[in-house]
């Protein structure tokens, strides 16, 4: 396990989540015409396995795989992360190829330079670029996915409607958070949706990421900050920052930086445990009752219902 912290909430991430029956290598993930001359698995996914290939006749490659993947992911990914480049302006991998199975990317670093404080500096500033773009609805034209689970992304012009529905009340009747939170809990999760429009500023729809935690931020060769696996939406600036905020990882820095471009509201920080409710849920729908991410959700409840 890893555990990492921020602030005063602390996460214990599990170091893989893919599916060991979907952890083998084969030929097939790459599309026709490339083939590999060595292949590398790669650690720290958590929805599906990866490999750094080494291509014959030169080049290198990842390739994100799984055969028991829910169909459509990696086209939802590519997708997202096109809509992540072209409009938001974010640095992002090339997408080489999609298949029903894989999508083969660019081949870049995922260790940080020297230089971390710069990088998370411009890491602050692209993020609030991505969300100067914004939209009059909350959503996104389709479906995506947030780890395995479809990411509901129906349009709505509430944003507090749309987060409740479909960023917390959508994980409830999911089997591991039944599993994991009891009659009880769920109710009051309810009553706490019920109270968002006094908890949390109303503000406008913006172009997130989606998934935007440590491990989604890589570099290019210049040490450049470069962004992966998207969940992307149009929807609060702060839901965005509180999975940035509360899984850990990233410096001051980068909220400092983010800042200087896009103003705080005040308590923003106060905030950042009662937003990142989408992501505690959403472990729990995957792992049920694992950890401590059920104690967690009960504490953000009675801290702010």
């Amino acid at each position: 396990m890893l555990r990492i912290c921020e602030a005063e909430f602390i996460v214990d991430i599990p170091e893989q989540w893919t599916p060991e029956h979907d952890a083998d290598w084969s030929a097939d993930l790459l599309p026709a015409g490339l083939t590999a001359a060595g292949v590398t698995r790669l650690h720290g996914g958590v929805a599906n396995c990866a490999w750094l290939v080494e291509l014959t006749g030169g080049g290198r490659v990842v390739v994100k795989g799984g055969r028991t993947s829910p169909p459509g992911l990696f086209q939802a990914e590519a997708e997202g992360l096109a809509a992540l480049r072209e409009v938001g302006r974010l640095r992002t991998p090339e997408v080489i190829a999609v298949t029903g199975t894989s999508l083969v990317l660019e081949a870049l670093d995922p260790e940080l330079p020297a230089d971390a404080d710069r990088f998370w500096e411009e890491a602050g500033r692209a993020v609030a670029g991505l969300h100067a773009h914004s939209s009059p609805r909350f959503g996104w034209d389709r479906d995506g996915w947030l780890g395995r689970l479809v990411q509901r992304n129906t349009w709505d012009t509430d944003g507090h409607r749309f987060f409740a529905e479909h960023r917390i009340l959508r994980y409830l009747a999911e089997p591991g958070v039944r599993l994991a939170l009891d009659a009880s809990d769920r109710a009051a999760l309810e009553r706490l949706c019920l109270r968002l429009p006094t908890l949390v500023p109303a503000g406008p729809a913006v172009l997130t990421h989606g998934d935007l935690w440590r491990t989604n931020v890589i570099a290019d060769i210049a040490g450049r900050p470069v962004f992966i696996d998207p969940a992307v939406c149009w929807m609060w600036a702060e839901a965005e920052l509180s999975m940035t905020y509360c899984t850990g990882g990233v410096p001051r820095r980068f909220f400092d930086a983010y800042h200087e471009v896009q103003p705080p509201i005040d308590g923003w920080e106060e905030r950042m445990a009662l937003l990142n409710l989408r992501e505690l849920l959403c472990v729990l729908a995957h792992f049920g009752p694992t950890g401590d991410y059920a104690e967690q959700v009960r504490a953000v409840v009675e801290r702010y219902g």
